[in-house]
Formats: C-alpha cells, structure tokens, sequence
C-alpha cells in the first residue's frame, strides 16, 4: 500500500502508518496535512492516509478536526503511538562535540530538561524531526546532532548518542487513518467518530450526552467547534466506544431527532498502542 503521512521518511507519522497498515508499505509525504488529505481525496497511487489527530500532553490537533469534517473522507482505523525522542548524530560524534541541536521546536520543547545540562549547545529551530536527521547525514555536520526517533536514526545511519531524553515519559499520539472510500464495518469494530449540531436552545446539547449515558456508551472525546456562517452556534465532534456495531446503531437512533447534520466519520476497531 501507499501511504500519504504528513513529514518526511523516518516522521514518527511514518512509524505509525507502519503500525497500523504493516511494515512493506511505501510513503508519500507530505508537507502540510491539507496536501495529504487532498492527495487522499484524489486517489491514484495513494491508498490511504494517517494524520496525526491529538496529543497526551498538547491536546487536540484542532485544525485537523476541521480539516477531516469538511474533506469528504472515512475515518477507517486509529493507532497511538508512544513519542520517544532521541540525540542522535554522525558515526563517531560524542556529546561533547556537540555544538548545536536541530529538530522541530515542539521536539526540542519536549527535551528541556535534558537540554538544560548543556548551555554551551545551541539549539536550533527545523520544520521536522526526522528532516534535521536527514541534514545531519546529507551535509555530514559535525558537530552537529538532531533530535528524533529511533526509525530516523536507523534510517539515515546515524548513531544514538542519548536515547529517551524527552522530559515526560506519558507522551502519546493519536493518529486516524482515512480513506477517500472508506470500508466494510467491522464486527468487532466498537468505536465511532461523528460530527453533529445541535439546536441553539437551552439544555439541547445535555439531551443528546444524556441519551449517550444512557445506551451506556463510553464518550471518550467531544470538541466543540464554532459554526463561521452562525454566531455563537457550534457543532462537535464526539469519538464513542461502544460494545458493537449494533450497539452503536442503537444510540445512533436516540439522537438522530436531536441532533442536526448528524455524519458517521466512520465504525472502526479501537487503536493500539506502540512504543
């Protein structure tokens, strides 16, 4: 299969899409994850795609949510993956050769307290992980290290110098993967992404989480969005873990009559977790 991923070979998007669709997959990445879910939405030599949707620590990845609601395409699966960040530089490269660190601000952000121990490195801002790995090996920088996981590092052939440097040990990744066609419901699937409105009165948005509560279905996400066209009105989108696709159905038909513009993103297994 060919996966579009946003970030370069060796992201930690690529190591989730190999969690998720297998390891013989090949990548096409992507700069910005608008270009993955048009190059989704087109077909041709993309099958599917993986996008990062939230963090532990950061929280939701909020443009992304609306990205997915208004581009057409089925939430197929999910998988978590565990952000281990690690230094890693050319062959033969010590700690103490090192003179400057590059990665994405957010990975050096995530590496603070280790970064701290060494004043005299200066660290310096890339727009990914794993293409400031490629840079050190591309253009042989000495004195030079980057900040990534451990794929990039075997990747590119670089050596490991400091492994789990990042600061929180409890940082995690939820990616979807998405399709232009979506799939067949599994029947073991007992999780669910949707989106809906619901009506600008009192206690409206309380009925349908009531009705949620009562079919004993687990809400373990909802995120509140404005609606740009209507002042002060908002849709939501709502991830719920039920017991089976029928279950889901059920509760399906409780808040229909609640709910306005109601879409199933799509019924799906619930995601692994990976180190």
């Amino acid at each position: 299969m060919h996966i579009a991923i946003q970030g370069f070979e060796g992201s930690f998007h690529q190591v989730a899409a190999r969690n998720y669709f297998g390891k013989q997959i090949s990548i096409e990445a992507c700069a910005s994850f608008p270009e993955l879910v048009r190059k989704v939405k087109a077909g041709g030599t993309v099958d599917a795609g993986l996008m990062a949707i939230e963090n532990s620590i950061a929280g939701s990845i909020l443009p992304n949510y609306s990205l997915l609601k208004n581009s057409g395409l089925h939430v197929i699966g999910e998988v978590y993956l565990q952000i281990n960040q690690h230094l890693m530089v050319l062959p033969g490269q010590t700690i103490e050769d090192i003179r400057e660190v590059h990665s994405h601000p957010m990975a050096l952000l995530q590496c603070t307290d280790f970064l701290e121990q060494y004043p005299h490195i200066k660290l310096v801002e890339t727009e990914d992980t794993a293409l400031s790995a490629k840079h050190v090996r591309q253009k042989k920088l000495k004195a030079t290290a980057a900040i990534a996981g451990k794929l990039a590092a075997e990747i590119f052939e670089l050596d490991i110098i400091a492994p789990n440097i990042h600061t929180a040990k409890n940082n995690y990744t939820r990616f979807l993967a998405v399709s232009r066609n979506g799939m067949k419901t599994p029947e073991d699937a007992n999780k669910s992404s949707v989106y809906f409105q619901t009506s600008n009165e009192k206690g409206s948005l309380a009925r349908v989480l009531t009705q949620i509560a009562a079919e004993g279905i687990n809400l373990s996400k909802i995120q509140s969005f404005p609606i740009p066209a209507k002042e002060w009105n908002y849709y939501f989108h709502a991830d719920m873990e039920f017991e089976s696709p029928d279950h889901f159905h059920r509760v399906l038909e409780k808040i229909s009559p609640l709910t306005e513009h109601l879409t199933v993103l799509g019924i799906y297994r619930k995601g692994k977790t990976h180190s």
